[in-house]
């Protein structure tokens, strides 16, 4: 039997970036208090204008996950993110794991975030992904919430192993949860029975990018769809500033690679066919 066109046409992925300063990535916390955070020289306007440069050049769209702390700093990072026919949504306000907060502080840390972005963008903020992927098992309560505060869909869980997040039993693409709330959770791709990650973030700096390229390959061909890969601004910057007294793990999570990362990033632009979370599953869209 012949394939049809729509099975032969490249599948469109959808490329997410979590807009973050690297002094509030979460495993940083335990060595920087958020109460210092606005002592700290930002430096994340730089880092998404390369960004946004970088997806121009490729043709490229994205999602971008931003934290209300930052929208309300950096008005301008926003602005510049939907400027560039960029889908801007929510990280909520100060980076905050969802497993660590009460439902009710929760709920209102994520309509903080969405008021903020809404009032600065004048557009409307339809997903969210919880700092740290911090949604699972435990706390699938925050489904409901995301719909109490509005939001269209989520992308806050990932269905690997891992010592800080993870809800392996989870399934591995889009799914309903909560009271109907869609996840779209980071991919991943099954290999003896189990799920390992393919969707960006620390696992992309650490490992070959080859691995990469053949999981998100994989998924498009075998699995029939796309793919959700995310990355940080912070990871696209080498000359950061070096935090004092980490841990040897936390200090090669954090660092290992980060020179690289802007040339596989762009591998991944011409290897790939990118777009926003909302333009490649429609029914994020009303």
């Amino acid at each position: 039997m012949a394939r049809s066109a729509q099975a032969d046409r490249p599948i469109v992925n959808a490329l997410t970036v979590d807009v973050e300063d690297y002094f509030q990535v979460s495993a940083l916390a335990p060595y920087i208090r958020r109460s210092e955070w606005d002592g700290i020289a930002c430096r994340v306007e730089r880092n998404v204008e390369r960004i946004l440069g970088m997806l121009d050049a490729a043709g490229a769209r994205a999602t971008f996950f931003t934290l209300g702390w930052i929208a309300e700093r950096h008005p301008a990072v926003v602005r510049a993110i939907v400027a560039g026919g960029h889908e801007l949504a929510s990280h909520g306000y100060a980076h905050q794991r969802a497993s660590e907060q009460s439902p009710a502080d929760f709920l209102y840390d994520i309509r903080k975030a969405k008021t903020i972005l809404e009032d600065l963008a004048g557009v409307e903020v339809r997903g969210y992904r919880a700092p740290s992927f911090s949604v699972g098992a435990g706390n699938l309560w925050a489904m409901d919430c995301m719909g109490e505060a509005g939001y269209r869909y989520s992308s806050s869980i990932y269905p690997i192993r891992h010592d800080h997040y993870g809800m392996p039993a989870a399934p591995r693409f889009a799914f309903r949860a909560g009271r109907g709330m869609l996840e779209l959770p980071v991919t991943t791709v099954r290999l003896f029975d189990n799920n390992w990650p393919a969707g960006g973030g620390g696992y992309f700096r650490l490992l070959p990018y080859r691995l990469s390229r053949w999981s998100i390959r994989r998924v498009n061909e075998v699995d029939r769809q796309p793919a959700v890969f995310y990355f940080h601004p912070w990871e696209l910057d080498p000359e950061q500033p070096r935090v004092r007294g980490l841990d040897a793990r936390t200090r090669v999570r954090h660092y290992l690679n980060l020179e690289r990362m802007q040339a596989r990033i762009g591998r991944l632009l011409r290897d790939f066919r990118w777009g926003r979370v909302d333009a490649v599953f429609p029914d994020t869209r009303p």
